[in-house]
């Protein structure tokens, strides 16, 4: 088939990649160059890169307006594939390719629809991940799907770790899809269920609450790593959280009391307490969470969440 493929970040990728071997990807829209890193350097997007690599044409777009759609209406393509673009895909430019454009979405749906669905599923605790090609309409993530597939997650995994292994076996699931648009077989259903939302997620969804059980706080920590990133405050100072683990076999601390192990710092939480072995005070690198703790010039009576 004649597709364009709109996607931004790394996730989107694959299903670039596995698409184009295939089928003949007339145009890669993403969004433009971003500044990145400390000097802000201009850099094109994972899949603008990708594409690139590729051979592919690349329509730079922050937004899928009347410039960029007249771009992808001349070129006439026979369907639309989306993977996490990052802007809304309206009329007319929903209904100019043949068969419409199919989204690649991180979730059961009608589970998670929005911005940041493995984020939220992991925050919420839930047990399964998964991933669902559907039908995109005007409605927010509520169009017809073609395919669903469960994926199975390491219980530890952390929000990018996640969306690795979502976006490697979520390209299958786009190009079976595909595959049936193409020769006619392809059959797609309503939603069912209760939607949930995930919008995208800000700083304040990182801070870790103490009070909380540790399944809680590892499963709030698990979604934010690594963006906006796990965080506390020690003395009034922001500390980011990098690298934790639960610790269900450690004697109960206090929520918030932090206790130094040899490699780790243990802080409590309503049940047992979180592990954590790599920290980032403010304006400071990456260090050793043990490391930091011994750089304080007086530990009694800190605690997290003070």
């Amino acid at each position: 088939m004649r597709l364009v493929f709109a996607g931004t970040p790394a996730a989107a990728v694959p299903t670039l990649k596995r698409l184009a071997t295939l089928h003949d990807v007339v145009a890669v829209v993403t969004r433009p160059d971003a500044p990145l890193g400390r000097k802000r350097v201009l850099t094109p997007s994972p899949v603008a890169q990708a594409a690139e690599e590729l051979g592919l044409p690349v329509i730079r777009a922050a937004r899928l307006d009347e410039d960029a759609t007249g771009k992808i209406t001349a070129l006439r393509p026979e369907l639309g594939v989306v993977v996490a673009y990052g802007g809304l895909v309206r009329e007319p430019l929903l209904s100019a390719p043949d068969a419409g454009w199919i989204n690649l979405h991180f979730s059961l749906l009608p589970a998670w629809r929005g911005a940041a669905p493995v984020q939220r599923a992991l925050i919420a605790g839930d047990q399964e991940l998964g991933a669902s090609v559907f039908q995109l309409v005007p409605e927010l993530d509520a169009g017809d799907v073609f395919a669903m597939r469960t994926i199975d997650i390491a219980p530890t995994a952390t929000a990018d770790q996640a969306l690795k292994t979502l976006a490697q076996d979520g390209a299958d699931l786009t190009a079976e899809v595909v595959a049936g648009i193409a020769d006619g077989s392809a059959r797609s259903v309503p939603q069912q269920g209760e939607p949930t939302l995930a919008p995208k997620l800000t700083l304040a969804d990182g801070l870790l609450d103490w009070s909380q059980s540790l399944d809680q706080v590892f499963a709030r920590f698990r979604g934010v790593t690594p963006e906006p990133g796990a965080h506390t405050t020690v003395a009034g100072q922001r500390l980011k959280i990098l690298e934790a683990a639960p610790a269900h076999d450690a004697d109960p601390l206090e929520p918030g009391q932090i206790v130094a192990g040899r490699s780790e710092l243990l802080v409590g939480t309503a049940s047992a307490p979180l592990a954590v072995t790599r920290v980032q005070p403010a304006g400071k690198g990456a260090m050793n969470a043990v490391d930091w703790w011994r750089g304080q010039r007086d530990t009694e009576g800190l605690r997290a969440g003070s």
